[in-house]
């Protein structure tokens, strides 16, 4: 990750942050629907039980592909692929989160189940079902059954933490308690380096931006927030460990090192953001910077901000 480079690199977006072999697919893939799908495939064995990973790079090339082709022609070629299943259906979920609606969602939902039918040992699909079940407005005791599906598989699964933190969200029907009940009960037991291990921070930033859209004098105070024990505490944690080489090691790290540079200088504490911008060597990503304008901008000003206190 370059923790101790002296030489700031050119910021830039890059979904698949740190995973040079899928940069490198992403750059390589071709129109050509079977040759796309050989290199996924052959990609995707590589992690294979890699679960971390695994969701990572399913995630990073459902986005990349959701307005072409590939997806739904692999899926229909190779019906009993589990990986093409579940490209598939995580791209037309990442299609609907752009147009604000899921369309067949059974059928989404059924690809998922037979992904997971297909291979039982992959969380994969449940993390993907876990989606549709949040667009679809399945009822509370669904949604939590697709989760403990999730987390009989892979205990600290990543994306499903930060799914149920969405799920739990006054903005899908939960509330303030019901998403700090969640938090305190996953920090009393989680690894301090798991790879859901920002899903406390992600709430408090997720708090701190619900604040700063309400606009008025509670904007102009939104600072005060980082103050308050719950936040301090959660930025104090990360803060003192998250830099250290070697500590995080899962695949999207560099993204939540993205969540901590973001809450410090919101935070006003620059002297402590500028090792973690170092710590990113430039690799931006788009929430939470874009919440206040362009994420690169506001990325790049934050950390010549930074840096200006060393």
């Amino acid at each position: 990750m370059g923790f101790l480079s002296s030489r700031r690199k050119r910021s830039r977006l890059a979904p698949e942050l740190g995973d040079e072999d899928l940069g490198s697919l992403l750059k390589s893939l071709l129109a050509n629907t079977d040759l796309c799908a050989a290199q996924i495939s052959q990609l995707l064995e590589e992690d294979r039980g890699d679960w971390d990973m695994r969701t990572h790079r399913l995630g990073v090339l459902a986005h990349y592909l959701t307005e072409t082709h590939v997806p739904r022609t692999w899926a229909a070629r190779e019906p009993d692929n589990a990986d093409a299943l579940a490209l598939h259906a995580w791209a037309r979920v990442a299609r609907a989160r752009h147009l604000g609606s899921l369309e067949n969602a059974t059928g989404v939902a059924d690809d998922c189940l037979r992904a997971a039918e297909i291979v039982p040992d992959d969380p994969t699909p449940w993390v993907i079902l876990l989606k549709v079940a949040r667009m679809d407005h399945w009822a509370q005791p669904q949604v939590f059954g697709v989760w403990n599906e999730v987390l009989a598989r892979d205990r600290w699964n990543r994306e499903a933490y930060l799914g149920m933190l969405g799920y739990l969200s006054p903005e899908e029907g939960g509330s303030r308690i019901q998403i700090l009940e969640f938090v305190d009960s996953l920090v009393l037991r989680m690894p301090a380096n798991a790879p859901c291990v920002a899903t406390e921070l992600t709430a408090q930033v997720g708090q701190y931006l619900a604040i700063l859209g309400r606009g008025g004098v509670e904007a102009l105070v939104a600072r005060n927030h980082w103050s308050q024990a719950a936040a301090k505490q959660a930025l104090d944690r990360a803060a003192h460990t998250w830099v250290q080489p070697g500590f995080l090691h899962h695949a999207r790290s560099l993204a939540d090192l993205n969540t901590l540079a973001y809450a410090l200088m919101a935070a006003d504490r620059r002297r402590e953001a500028a090792p973690v911008f170092d710590a990113l060597g430039g690799v931006v990503t788009e929430w939470p910077w874009q919440a206040s304008g362009d994420a690169l901008t506001e990325f790049d000003r934050a950390q010549r901000k930074a840096a200006a206190t060393l």
